[in-house]
């Protein structure tokens, strides 16, 4: 079964403005827990042959694993590769926008995350084998909140600086609409705004042109 989300994006910026949301978490919801805390590097990537990743995957994914992502890519047209290293943890993540967003940003997307046993640097020898190519590295450190049903993120990226994510994952694209509605509710309840997919995107190409200026480090720029 593919699994959907709706993931909208805040940049909160400043650390003063993470440590608002979080006591406003606790507010809209006493019950608000912190599910996790980890630090991750993402590797993103650009171009390539999606058959040709499948293909390169075999022996490391099972064939049912397999499987649901020749289904995933059979059913859409944009698709996002990244390869995360989640405390030690390695997965292969792809990403596929629904709407008419980018699979990298969109609020509503498709995703396959697979765990897989093996360095992140040998997952992406494989997909680079599959004719993709580095688009950017990224660095963060996550906090995940699990609030009134939604998942909330507070990302400490390079690059970005705070960053929140608010989260609903759903089995059925029928479901899309009422999850984006409860999230929505959710970041109005906070008072936090949505950041644009237009300064997103401007922010996103800033960072890819430049990554290797921040993966790594705490430094931060601002694009309006």
């Amino acid at each position: 079964m593919q699994s959907y989300e709706v993931e909208v994006k805040s940049l909160l910026g400043s650390a003063e403005h993470a440590d608002a949301l979080r006591r406003k978490l606790q507010e809209v919801d006493p019950g608000t827990k912190l599910v996790s805390r980890n630090k991750q590097l993402n590797h993103y990537f650009t171009g390539g042959a999606m058959a040709a990743l499948v293909k390169t995957m075999e022996g490391t994914l099972p064939f049912p694993v397999l499987k649901k992502l020749t289904d995933l890519i059979d059913r859409v047209t944009e698709i996002s590769v990244r390869t995360r290293n989640k405390d030690g943890v390695v997965y292969l993540v792809v990403k596929a926008s629904v709407g008419d967003d980018s699979s990298a940003n969109g609020v509503a997307r498709m995703e396959f995350e697979e765990k897989v046993d093996i360095t992140l640097e040998q997952l992406d020898r494989l997909v680079l084998r599959a004719g993709f190519r580095y688009q950017a590295k990224w660095s963060r450190e996550r906090e995940e909140y699990l609030c009134k049903g939604v998942n909330v993120c507070l990302d400490r990226n390079a690059g970005y600086g705070w960053l929140a994510e608010f989260e609903k994952v759903v089995p059925s694209a029928d479901l899309l609409d009422s999850a984006r509605a409860e999230v929505i509710q959710l970041m109005q309840m906070c008072g936090v705004a949505e950041l644009p997919q237009e300064r997103l995107e401007r922010m996103f190409a800033h960072y890819n042109a430049h990554w290797e200026e921040y993966y790594g480090t705490e430094k931060i720029f601002t694009i309006n």
